[in-house]
């Protein structure tokens, strides 16, 4: 018996399926984790804390988009950039926590600075300096 383009006319629809179902699977397990962290958050008590920053960080995403042409109907990609900025405070027990922060936030902050942190759940709210 021989391996005849028969039997490919059945893979290939079960493989789409198969890819099918995980992106979407994926793309829902996303969103679903979005709206669960977010609800916990909005749950949460909101609170202010004697912290210090101890680091920063950020996190930088490329991303390729391809374009069907211009006027001169030349195709191509361009590329644009997603940058996340993250900042570690320590409390006075010694827990420490990273969280999400604005650009603007990130760069006001300088590790080894003192002052009130105000969060809610993972939510980053405020930081008020000790001068």
């Amino acid at each position: 018996m021989g391996f005849g383009f028969g039997m490919l006319g059945g893979i290939f629809p079960l493989m789409f399926l198969l890819v099918f179902v995980i992106v979407i699977g994926t793309f829902l397990f996303g969103v679903i984790s979005g709206i669960k962290t977010w609800n916990k958050n909005n749950n949460s008590p909101r609170l202010t804390v004697i912290a210090t920053v101890v680091s920063k960080r950020m996190d930088v995403s490329h991303h390729q988009h391809h374009h069907a042409g211009d006027a001169t109907g030349a195709h191509g990609y361009h590329t644009t950039s997603t940058t996340s900025y993250f900042v570690t405070f320590e409390v006075e027990s010694g827990d420490r926590m990273e969280l999400h922060v604005s650009g603007t936030e990130y760069g006001m902050l300088v590790e080894g600075d003192t002052g009130r942190l105000s969060f809610q759940g993972t939510r980053y709210l405020s930081f008020e300096r000790n001068w």
